[in-house]
């Protein structure tokens, strides 16, 4: 008997994968070799048939030269709707204007703040932080610009 589809977002995640390595004019045998993986499982992703782990979406994205992060949202991995930030994450991998080094590199920069704000304390004083101006560079701005 057959194995239906995992589900609809593997399944879009396939197609998505598809669609990236036919426009990178990879045949499934080389972006398998690539990624690291084999030919079957990749072929088995790509039909919806197998959910792959962050660890070969990673492998994936690298061979593609796309986003990981895009495809874990793809994958139902990582959800632009939880927690803070999401949006922000999906607007960064969604910008075309970026280079995928840019947009990898902004990505990190964000988690770090992110964390550097929970280690803090809570979120409240994470907003709150976010909100208040640093007065430390906005006071050695005014001080320069006076004399």
């Amino acid at each position: 008997m057959a194995k239906g589809k995992v589900g609809k977002t593997v399944g879009s995640l396939g197609d998505y994968l598809k669609e990236q390595r036919v426009s990178a004019r990879l045949s499934l045998r080389q972006l398998a070799d690539q990624a690291g993986v084999s030919n079957p499982y990749l072929s088995q992703i790509e039909r919806g048939l197998r959910k792959p782990s962050a660890e070969v979406l990673q492998q994936i994205a690298k061979a593609l030269r796309i986003s990981a992060e895009q495809l874990y949202i793809r994958a139902g991995i990582l959800s632009p709707d939880d927690g803070v930030g999401g949006s922000v994450e999906l607007a960064i991998i969604s910008d075309t204007g970026l280079t995928e080094r840019q947009k990898q590199s902004l990505l990190d920069v964000y988690a770090s703040f992110l964390a550097l704000n929970a280690a803090d304390g809570s979120p409240e004083a994470a907003a709150a932080q976010e909100d208040a101006p640093t007065n430390t560079e906005t006071d050695s701005d005014a001080v320069a610009n006076e004399g």
